[in-house]
């Protein structure tokens, strides 16, 4: 009577009648029993028996594994299995209970987005052990206390526990735990016991079967766990054909997730997943991807310190959960970093743990495009220059030659792009190629091969330190570059000739939209590199690979250039870890028109800055004006100069004060339009106009015109941004227009590069010594030598 008492709410809910079986009644009817009265009421919820949740557009037709990890975002059915190692302490001894916390609270937000998740958990015999070792240790104190007529006790010996009766012991309180917790979340957990019978039994089967379906109908998690206390001993190479048996909650998961047709199972231990040989050996390397077959390639080490399965045993679970159509995915639960996002990073589709996966791809991983890119950029920067220099030339050559193919390529992604709508108009701007886009393309890499003769082992200082020892520094490459940029087909050749120029490896990342125009220039670079045997150095990832997850290759990635939108540098700045990123976030850049500028240049400048490529991050972004300007011809002449160049003007909250009728009002000042836009604000001297720049800009590109030399000389001094001309376009703050052939970026961080970064920027130093049987104690206070420290002339650079 109580359990159909507490189910009554369900039964009584409006518009919905259900009729449950006795097994489900059975399973939900302990949390109905403490909770029936509770009553959640929250317009923006959906209830079901007092159950909240968010609907969610979530299905999918079961039948085939996902092919990528990126596709894991629509995984309706999963299920989350917690090993030993994850559940318990490290003494072995009780439960993890902050990790176990953060666990439910990750299937509790996944629960509540409308998927449908299960758990399968261990932890029971862990939990019982705790308890029966407290009652045992209890028991024999009182014992001795009794005997011994005094409080001191001796040293009391705890008798080995078995298995089976920790299990039973332990059952209910950690379930009574898991109901706890998810109860924070307005969720309702039930518990379900198994036995390899429930499986190869067909009746018992299909009540197992139904009541996990009834569990999920009505939004409640399932807790499933293997039986320990009835369950017998494994037998060892016991699977029926074609049939995995249920030796460990492993095989448990993995027989659960198939019969329940689920899309995702997530398989948490105590690695951080699957290595081609043993984890901790110096040579153990993750496997991002695990494919049908590759068993051969991997040793597999010891079973982790809890539990009754090791790795082998669940790559088998998961290879025969992937058969059955389900993806899986092995990721460390116990990491104190990542445990507390794992399972969610997992469904996002991040690179988390081993993807297991049906579909090889056709050409290398990133990761083994990185290795390649490194082994090609040593092979690189061992080159002669002129051979360095060679390859560049010969890419330019290929820029020419192979004009229609290019832009051909480049007209399909045009098209696409414009079909799907899904650009806007500067964007399609920086997509677009043209002849005289490449022409110039040509011009500036062969300016890059000309000045690169002498870059890679120039030396930069010579010391004598002593008699016949003699130090160097010299410049050598980075190593290995990884540079992300966007509708920016013409970046990929310039990139790749100061690439080579410096002796370093390239992965590229291009942006989808320009997929065509980047194979083709990507083709033609690798021919390039081609003629002295450096194909690989240059690589264009393909993959589905996001850059959030291309971020954390620190062990292959010494550099990280972003060439692209505001948002897309600050979300590589937030996701790089460990590896350093080159660049700018912003391009504001501001023109400060001074009281003795001269009008014939004032219009021509502004004109430039703004309207030559609005979209550049090097485009004038705020206009600042000298108050004594207002209301002058002058004046007047930049406002219709203006309106005819069709710049939208918004006015800053200054500038807005003077005027009875202005222009919308700036919402911000920290603005990067990118289009025919811009701020227009007024100042009261170049003091002013100096702090204004220091307090809104981005330390990129910031101009003074004037004909008043001091007040040029202040401007030119006291701005602190990467780039500051006088009487100058911004738009000169650039690498071909700077004499460097070509940039990878500009760069508005003040360590190692500042300004448009060409060849000198992607280079770093080494330090040789070369001495004669020196050693350190020759140099004490009673040794035989001295220190010399002496400046050594450095040799004629190759200027031809």
């Amino acid at each position: 009577m109580l359990c159909r008492a507490a189910l009554s709410p369900l039964v009584r809910s409006p518009g919905w009648c259900f009729v449950l079986p006795p097994h489900a009644i059975a399973a939900i009817s302990r949390f109905y029993i403490l909770r029936h009265n509770q009553r959640l009421r929250n317009e923006s919820i959906r209830y079901w028996s007092n159950i909240p949740f968010i609907t969610m557009p979530l299905s999918r037709a079961h039948g085939k594994s996902f092919a990528h990890r990126s596709e894991l975002k629509h995984a309706k059915r999963i299920v989350v299995k917690l090993g030993s190692a994850v559940v318990t302490r490290g003494d072995e001894c009780g439960l993890a209970l902050g990790r176990l916390a953060s666990i439910v609270e990750q299937v509790s937000m996944l629960q509540n987005q409308g998927r449908e998740m299960m758990i399968v958990t261990s932890g029971a015999v862990a939990f019982g052990k705790q308890r029966l070792r407290h009652e045992i240790l209890l028991s024999q104190s009182v014992r001795q206390a009794l005997h011994s007529g005094q409080s001191q006790l001796k040293d009391m010996a705890i008798p080995v526990l078995e298995a089976r009766a920790c299990a039973a012991a332990g059952q209910s309180g950690l379930m009574a735990l898991y109901e706890a917790m998810f109860t924070q979340y307005s969720i309702c957990a039930a518990q379900i016991l198994v036995t390899n019978l429930d499986f190869h039994d067909e009746q018992k089967r299909r009540n197992l079967n139904g009541t996990l379906h009834e569990l999920l109908r009505m939004n409640i998690v399932p807790i499933i766990n293997t039986n320990d206390a009835v369950v017998p001993p494994p037998e060892p190479n016991s699977d029926l054909q074609g049939v995995i048996s249920v030796k460990d909650n492993d095989s448990l998961a993995a027989r659960l997730a198939v019969e329940m047709k689920t899309d995702l199972l997530i398989v948490l231990s105590d690695v951080e997943g699957l290595f081609d040989s043993p984890p901790g050996s110096d040579d153990a390397k993750l496997i991002d991807i695990f494919y049908p077959g590759d068993q051969q390639s991997v040793t597999f080490g010891t079973k982790s310190r809890v539990g009754m399965g090791g790795m082998e045993a669940k790559v088998k679970a998961a290879l025969w959960t992937l058969q059955g159509g389900t993806s899986v995915v092995i990721a460390n639960g116990t990491h104190p970093k990542i445990s507390g996002h794992v399972i969610t990073d997992i469904v996002e589709g991040k690179k988390v743990g081993t993807f297991f996966s049906e579909v090889k791809p056709a050409g290398p991983t990133v990761e083994q495009q990185g290795e390649m890119s490194r082994a090609g950029g040593r092979t690189l920067a061992a080159l002669q220059p002129e051979q360095r220099a060679e390859i560049i030339y010969r890419l330019a050559d290929l820029l020419t030659d192979q004009r229609e193919e290019i832009l051909l390529a480049n007209k399909k992604d045009l098209e696409e792009a414009e079909n799907k709508g899904r650009l806007a108009l500067p964007l399609l701007k920086r997509l677009s190629l043209s002849t005289s886009k490449l022409n110039s393309l040509a011009i500036g890499l062969r300016q890059i091969a000309a000045s690169s003769q002498d870059s890679v082992g120039r030396i930069i200082r010579r010391t004598r330190i002593a008699k016949d020892l003699e130090l160097e520094q010299v410049t050598v490459p980075i190593g290995v570059l990884l540079v992300i940029f966007e509708s920016r087909p013409d970046c990929l050749p310039q990139v790749s000739a100061l690439a080579i120029a410096s002796g370093n490896g390239l992965l590229l990342k291009g942006g989808k939209e320009a997929a065509y125009s980047n194979q083709i220039l990507h083709h033609l670079t690798q021919e390039a590199l081609s003629i002295h045997g450096v194909k690989d150095a240059v690589q264009l990832v393909n993959t589905r690979e996001e850059v959030e997850d291309l971020c954390r290759l620190d062990k292959l990635i010494d550099l990280i250039i972003p060439r692209g939108s505001s948002q897309l540098v600050r979300n590589i700045q937030k996701a790089a870890k460990g590896i350093p990123v080159m660049g700018h976030s912003e391009g504001i850049c501001h023109v400060y028109v001074d009281t003795d500028a001269s009008v014939e240049k004032v219009t021509r400048i502004i004109r430039d800055s703004k309207c030559e490529y609005p979209a550049a991050c090097n485009a004038l972004e705020t206009l600042l004006i000298h108050r004594d300007l207002l209301r002058t011809p002058l004046f007047d002449q930049i406002i219709d100069m203006l309106r005819v160049e069709q710049v939208k003007i918004h006015a800053g909250p200054k500038f807005a004060s003077y005027l009875t009728f202005s222009p919308s009002e700036v919402k911000s000042l920290r603005t990067e339009y990118g289009d025919l836009e811009c701020c227009i604000e007024v100042v009261d001297s170049v003091q002013e106009a100096v702090e204004h720049i220091h307090k809104y800009g981005s330390s990129h590109t910031d101009v003074i015109i004037t004909e008043n030399e001091t007040t040029a000389e202040f401007f030119l001094q006291h701005v602190d941004s990467a780039c500051v001309f006088w009487n100058a376009s911004t738009r000169f703050s650039d690498g071909y227009r700077f004499g460097l052939g070509a940039e990878v970026g500009i760069s508005t961080s003040r360590i190692h590069a500042r300004g448009p970064v060409g060849i000198e920027g992607l280079l770093t130093t080494k330090w040789l010594l070369r001495g004669d049987n020196h050693v350190v104690s020759d140099f004490s206070e009673h040794g035989s030598m001295k220190y010399l420290h002496e400046s050594l002339p450095l040799p004629q650079r190759n200027t031809n």
